[in-house]
């Protein structure tokens, strides 16, 4: 059975925050809101999560996985970024933006491109999923809650629960989100920023 949490998504209620990293830190998956549309998340080491997730949205090996971060403190640990282009990150987090950028050793491999060794890194505006990744103390692995066969991600909560019901440990219930997913920007290559897909997030103050 899929565990239902209603959380408020401007003022977060801590115990049902604290339910939910609970399941997060017992190797669960959730599907949760962000500021763009709804996702799917785990902790980052969790690998039966990860692989449900893969099932689930039929993804293949070369798919691109993020890490959702409370902040950019999480920078130094997961991703390598040039003083240019940390200056760019930090002007557009938190946000609707995910950023592409090489990964170091401590992003577990099966996370990453086996030959890019990249990793996204995307920084939330987002009150449950700032809550959530506070009380969990370091990033999580997400990826868009975008079913299979389906032309647009899930934003209606009552869809996240009914289609997800019995494939996910819990769904958060926070409202309706929007219907564009992130802007992604790539820095990896060191040249510059490169827009990958054009999303929720302005692209005119990239650049």
């Amino acid at each position: 059975m899929t565990e239902i949490l209603y959380i408020h998504p401007e003022t977060p209620q801590p115990r049902l925050i604290r339910q939910a990293v609970d399941v997060i830190r017992n190797g669960g998956l959730i599907a949760y809101p962000t500021d763009t549309t709804y996702a799917l998340g785990c902790g980052i080491g969790e690998k039966n999560a990860l692989d449900r997730l893969i099932r689930l949205r039929q993804l293949d090996k070369k798919h691109q996985f993020t890490l959702l971060c409370h902040d950019l403190s999480a920078l130094a640990i997961y991703a390598k970024v040039e003083n240019p282009d940390y200056r760019l990150l930090k002007a557009h987090t938190p946000g609707p933006y995910t950023f592409i950028l090489k990964g170091t050793t401590e992003v577990p491999r099966r996370l990453m491109d086996p030959k890019k060794r990249n990793i996204g890194i995307r920084v939330p505006d987002h009150a449950i999923c700032q809550a959530l990744l506070a009380e969990h103390g370091e990033p999580i692995m997400t990826s868009t809650c975008h079913l299979p066969n389906d032309e647009f991600p899930l934003t209606d909560p009552q869809d996240v629960r009914d289609f997800l019901q019995g494939q996910v440990d819990l769904v958060i219930d926070g409202g309706f989100c929007g219907v564009m997913e992130t802007t992604v920007i790539s820095m990896a290559d060191g040249d510059g920023p490169e827009v990958v897909r054009e999303g929720a997030g302005p692209v005119d103050s990239i650049f």
